[in-house]
């Protein structure tokens, strides 16, 4: 009994499928217009329920789909805009820092210890360190005016010295370079002397030829020296006392020192047009 309602089902349903079929067909031909409308009327009536329950049930299984889609879509526009402001934003900070040095050094250029002396504002395009040395190559040299010994100074004080110049770029030997030295004068009066010396990255640097007993004060200034035959310009700030004691017996103070200029930042630096009088 069951297996007969089936195949009576089926095969109304497969005779309301020719039927269909055929209406449709008679109606495009346009020749059973009054004929087809009624028939179409009623067979509206019954698939229409039908119709409407199969789209009830795929919409929302397309939707998901759809929405699926479309939000891996802009999940990924999400993405490539993310990364378009992150490069946007760097590029932000750099010009900052940049603006910042230069501001740095045009206010540099106006303090006393440069006696208006002309200067070459350079960029730095590498830095070179290794357990002892520590050097930036810059983008002037000889055809720039900028030749062996020059001083070079960056926000705050000296920076450190030309030791090599080509055509177009120099190589600047910092002041924290284990070979750096550079006399100084320090003191209230400006008359007490010693020699400010490089120890290599990481390393702080020393004041060295400070007798014992003198007179030292933490963050005390020291000073490119004045002496004849000095080789950088007078009155250049060079370092700050940090810490000195004296061990017993000897001739001479241990001083620590840390440089005045910022050496963190160095995107640009100024090298002073000068050179020690004949």
């Amino acid at each position: 009994m069951p297996r007969s309602r089936r195949s009576r089902r089926t095969l109304t349903l497969v005779v309301l499928v020719v039927l269909s079929l055929s209406i449709i067909s008679l109606d495009l031909n346009g020749r059973t217009h009054s004929i087809t409308s009624g028939v179409k009327s009623v067979a509206n009536g019954v698939y229409s329920p039908l119709r409407n329950t199969v789209v009830d049930v795929l919409s929302p299984i397309g939707d998901f789909f759809a929405g699926a889609v479309h939000y891996r879509s802009l999940q990924s526009e999400n993405q490539q805009l993310q990364a378009i402001v992150g490069q946007l934003r760097e590029k932000a900070d750099e010009k900052q820092f940049e603006n910042v040095e230069l501001r740095n050094l045009m206010a540099l250029q106006n303090l006393r210890f440069l006696d208006a002396l002309p200067t070459v504002t350079a960029e730095t395009q590498e830095i070179n360190a290794s357990n002892f040395t520590l050097t930036i190559t810059i983008d002037k040299g000889r055809a720039d005016g900028v030749d062996v010994g020059m001083a070079v100074v960056g926000a705050g004080g000296l920076v450190g010295q030309i030791i090599q110049s080509f055509h177009h770029t120099a190589v600047v030997r910092l002041i924290t370079d284990g070979q750096s030295k550079v006399g100084v004068t320090f003191g209230p009066a400006d008359d007490l002397t010693g020699t400010v010396d490089g120890q290599g990255p990481g390393s702080p640097m020393t004041a060295d030829l400070v007798p014992t007993h003198t007179p030292l004060h933490k963050g005390e200034p020291m000073y490119t020296s004045s002496l004849d035959g000095a080789a950088f310009p007078r009155g250049i700030p060079v370092a700050r006392v940090k810490e000195f004691h004296a061990a017993a017996g000897a001739t001479q103070e241990t001083v620590t020192v840390t440089p005045i200029a910022n050496l963190t930042q160095l995107a640009y630096v100024d090298v002073v047009i000068w050179e020690p009088p004949a």
